[in-house]
């Protein structure tokens, strides 16, 4: 990946994981706009993905940030996939030289699938489908947590 110039915040492109030990849903978002898409699910082997897949996604949307979504119980504890998150992150940020962000996912999951069925039904709950508007959820609450 080039060296590049990053962007002030507000005006940032960034990318969003979340992180699976089957598959992790990746999602592509701009601060201006506050929104995000999904880009796709990859295959994870116990948590560890094709790392050449995941530089051919950072190579083509060039993102200004990177933001991991961590994983922690509903009281705010941690749990085993909350420190495999957390090292997912750390591999990314190493990889990539990207500045990196985790950020609190709970529910959502929860809130992917119900988007999803709204939108298309039971058809629409495919795994890789669910992974990705997750990860849109999780960068969709990280740009509403900048300004809030």
């Amino acid at each position: 990946m080039t060296k590049k110039k990053f962007k002030e915040k507000g005006q940032r492109t960034a990318l969003a994981f979340d992180f699976g030990t089957k598959s992790i849903g990746i999602a592509v978002g701009q601060e201006i706009t506050a929104s995000a898409t999904p880009v796709t699910a990859i295959k994870a082997r116990d948590g560890i993905p094709n790392w050449d897949d995941i530089e051919k996604i950072i190579n083509e949307w060039q993102p200004d940030v990177l933001v991991v979504g961590l994983p922690l119980n509903m009281d705010g504890t941690t749990q085993e996939v909350t420190y495999r998150a957390k090292k997912f992150g750390n591999r990314l940020h190493a990889k990539f030289k990207v500045p990196l962000e985790m950020h609190d996912e709970r529910l959502s999951t929860a809130d992917a699938k119900a988007d999803l069925f709204s939108t298309g039904g039971f058809k629409n709950l495919s795994k890789g489908n669910v992974d990705s508007a997750s990860a849109c959820v999780i960068l969709e609450s990280w740009f509403e947590a900048q300004y809030s």
